[in-house]
């Protein structure tokens, strides 16, 4: 059997002597596993589809339970994205994270577009394209983060605030004290990252830790390539 499948490139191992093993997500499909066969070799026509970050229409062939991929047309190869190894690390972060909370057959469509929208955004510098990722990927997955009003009081979250890993949501100081720690420049940034403000440089990298640690509380994964992109950014 032989389909199709608008799909970006997650991960790829090497297999054997001149091939690669790719793990790819698709919007119908959720996550595929595929071969490419020779695209090791120099010259090779698909040496393109196995290459980080690429975006491209793959067309598989499946046989005996699994899939080979026999031709792609490229959509966009995010080149730039490895030109820069802080860039690299974000883009990482993008692919990361899909491959932790996608399943296989599982509908990937609103993670799909998030991706590729976070990768054009990693290419244009926009500053808030990982934030912005992290927060649908976590809504994807069923852990979406409230950036409104405090669940207790209903007062927007102002000056000290904290922040509960079990309900995802900010809360004034004084009405969760027990929560932890988080600051305004944060909270801004998040929702900066909706569209409702602006944010600050330190803001954005403290947003993307606490969502990190929230990623890691809920889903059960860590993200070690954002480890390495908060480092990259903090130099």
């Amino acid at each position: 059997m032989e389909f199709k499948a608008d799909a970006l490139l997650l991960r790829a191992v090497d297999y054997g002597e001149n091939d690669r093993m790719v793990t790819l997500l698709t919007a119908e499909r959720g996550k595929i596993a595929a071969s490419l066969k020779g695209v090791r070799k120099a010259g090779a026509r698909l040496r393109f589809a196995a290459q980080p970050f690429c975006f491209a229409e793959y067309v598989f062939a499946a046989r005996g339970g699994r899939n080979t991929v026999t031709s792609a047309a490229l959509h966009d190869g995010f080149y730039a994205l490895c030109e820069d190894v802080t860039r690299y690390y974000a883009a990482a972060v993008v692919t990361e994270t899909c491959d932790r909370i996608s399943l296989e057959g599982m509908q990937a469509a609103p993670l799909l577009v998030a991706a590729v929208t976070a990768l054009e955004g990693l290419c244009a510098d926009e500053p808030l394209a990982l934030l912005t990722f992290l927060l649908a990927a976590l809504a994807y997955a069923g852990y979406p983060v409230e950036t409104g009003a405090c669940p207790a009081c209903g007062r927007v979250p102002a000056g000290r605030m904290r922040f509960s890993f079990a309900d995802g949501a900010f809360f004034c100081d004084e009405c969760l004290p027990d929560a932890v720690p988080a600051s305004e420049s944060t909270y801004l940034a998040l929702r900066a990252a909706r569209g409702t403000g602006e944010a600050e440089p330190d803001g954005i990298v403290r947003a993307l830790r606490l969502l990190g640690a929230y990623f890691e509380r809920q889903v059960g994964a860590q993200l070690p390539a954002l480890a390495q992109y908060l480092r990259l950014a903090r130099a």
